[in-house]
């Protein structure tokens, strides 16, 4: 019997063979690209939000706050200068814990939560491949980054809290504070806005 000529399908089998396709990374599956690339709905957020304070809550016997256990890290740094924050009024007065015999970092539920957020933050950032350093285009852009955080970090104390735990906390807790605070930051938002753009931008 004659070999088939070239170009016929010999057999049962053609000559052609159809290359398989590769295996999906495990960055471009659907899964992978719900969970850490594309953005959650605001309800998804919340209800997580919502789920992971009730645990801190049961966990530490506090809800989630902030930017005390930033005044925390601020008033460690002066102490490790050769300064006495243990005298500061603040610290007697509202919030006495701090001048408590081997307080520290590790002991402070506030600081460790504040650390999880930024290590969350960075891995997450990560998994989505979407890390960037951005480099400050003007030394205005630097002078409203280094102003604004002095006025929130000010404006934290004075509240006893930030949008945190005066709002985020205090809201569900039925605290009147927590409303009174939130149309204040809005306010203040409006007018903060006002001033980036006429004075920074």
């Amino acid at each position: 019997m004659a070999p088939p000529a070239e170009g016929q399908a010999g057999g049962a089998f053609p000559h052609a063979v159809t290359a398989a396709a590769p295996p999906l990374r495990w960055r471009d599956r659907e899964t992978y690209k719900t969970l850490f690339v594309h953005p959650w709905t605001y309800t998804a957020g919340a209800v997580i939000l919502a789920l992971l304070n009730i645990a801190l809550l049961a966990a530490t016997g506090k809800a989630w706050g902030v930017t005390t256990s930033l005044a925390y890290w601020g008033s460690w740094a002066w102490e490790a200068l050769g300064g006495d924050p243990h005298r500061w009024a603040y610290f007697a007065e509202v919030k006495p814990a701090f001048n408590a015999p081997g307080f520290n970092l590790l002991k402070d539920a506030g600081s460790l939560t504040n650390l999880g957020i930024v290590a969350g933050a960075l891995l997450s950032v990560l998994l989505a491949g979407q890390f960037r350093v951005k480099r400050l285009k003007s030394r205005r852009q630097i002078a409203a980054a280094v102003l604004g955080g002095l006025v929130m970090g000010l404006g934290a104390r004075i509240a006893f809290g930030c949008n945190i735990g005066d709002l985020f906390t205090a809201v569900p807790s039925m605290s009147l504070h927590g409303w009174v605070f939130m149309v204040s930051i809005f306010l203040g938002a409006m007018a903060g806005s006002k001033l980036l753009i006429k004075y920074f931008i």
